[in-house]
């Protein structure tokens, strides 16, 4: 089957099975790697996408329910000059990561907050997050650097 995406900006077209998963799409097809696999059962949050303006678990959608849709990546944040979009910034400035392989789904389920709840409270942003799993940090510098994050794209 056919399935259009606009992802990150850029008109897309791909012929895959029924039964693909978007992120099978996103990494197989389109080679966006950032949008990792963690668990295949969406509890861990690794494959979080932007998908018309909201968080997603890309491992829990077919390619065939986002045909139409825009997709936005952990690859479609930064600037084309490269630079940081202020989230990553965040996450960076204030450590809110160590190996890295949750923070692509942390950083656009933080953004999709932040839109939201442009100043959400510690504990919402953990309440936020709980579908998002992080092994190695104890959220404690995640959830500074959501809420740096957050008062940095409202500024912007």
């Amino acid at each position: 089957m056919q399935v259009q995406l606009k992802v990150n900006n850029r008109q897309v077209s791909v012929d895959v099975p029924p039964h693909t998963l978007l992120v099978q799409v996103l990494r197989e097809h389109l080679h966006m790697t950032g949008t990792h696999v963690g668990c295949d059962t969406a509890q861990c949050g690794a494959c979080t996408v932007i998908k018309d303006g909201h968080a997603v678990k890309s491992c829990n959608i077919l390619a065939a329910q986002a045909d139409g849709a825009e997709i936005t990546t952990i690859e479609g944040l930064a600037a084309p000059d490269g630079t940081m979009h202020p989230m990553q910034a965040a996450f960076k400035d204030c450590h809110g990561l160590q190996c890295g392989f949750c923070t692509p789904g942390m950083v656009l389920s933080a953004i999709d907050l932040c839109k939201k709840h442009p100043n959400a409270s510690a504990d919402e942003v953990r309440s936020h997050l709980e579908g998002n799993m992080c092994r190695c940090t104890g959220y404690q510098n995640i959830v500074k650097a959501v809420q740096q994050g957050a008062a940095a794209m409202a500024s912007a």
